[in-house]
């Protein structure tokens, strides 16, 4: 037994010391969404469409995963497997950006932007989540286009399902 007592302390010491080298951490930046680039989601051509995008990097990962959406993204963010594997996340500062034609650049860190959920405005697949870097800016955009102002931790699937019954309510 003196051995086990012995050894453990010195097996754990191994196992945090061999851990992840996060001196060799990597930094992420948004990338430009080019003409020709595709949902990751639901495989349509991004630029075609309207609102703001989204991208983010799986761990061990140089490219980027795109979305024709902010929806799209989250949808794909919030599945069981993903979540473990997401480096980094990027949408657009829709206070930066046109409506109808967002640049490719600027992008902001979703994890720290601000989404308007139920406004007017559609986006690829109809409905989607506005995003802002500011909250000012978000509330603003909430009170002309409608919708409520959340942060990053409060998007959940349930929340997207809300967001086709929001529309078709618009429509009756």
């Amino acid at each position: 037994m003196g051995l086990v007592q012995y050894l453990l302390p010195l097996l754990c010491m191994g196992l945090v010391a061999c851990g992840s080298p996060d001196d060799q951490k990597v930094t992420y930046e948004p990338i430009a969404i080019e003409s020709g680039d595709e949902c990751h989601v639901c495989g349509m051509i991004i630029t075609r469409f309207p609102g703001p995008k989204g991208e983010a990097f799986i761990r061990h990962q140089t490219q980027a995963l795109k979305f024709c959406s902010t929806r799209d993204l989250f949808t794909w963010l919030l599945q069981p497997e993903t979540a473990s594997q997401v480096e980094a996340v990027f949408v657009h500062d829709m206070a930066r950006n046109d409506w109808d034609n967002p640049h490719a650049l600027p992008m902001i860190d979703a994890r720290s932007a601000w989404f308007v959920v139920g406004s007017k405005l559609k986006g690829a697949m109809g409905p989607t989540l506005a995003s802002f870097s500011q909250r000012k800016d978000a509330e603003t955009f909430g009170e002309q286009q409608g919708g409520r102002v959340v942060d990053f931790s409060a998007i959940d699937l349930v929340l997207l399902e809300s967001l086709d019954q929001t529309s078709s309510h618009m429509h009756h």
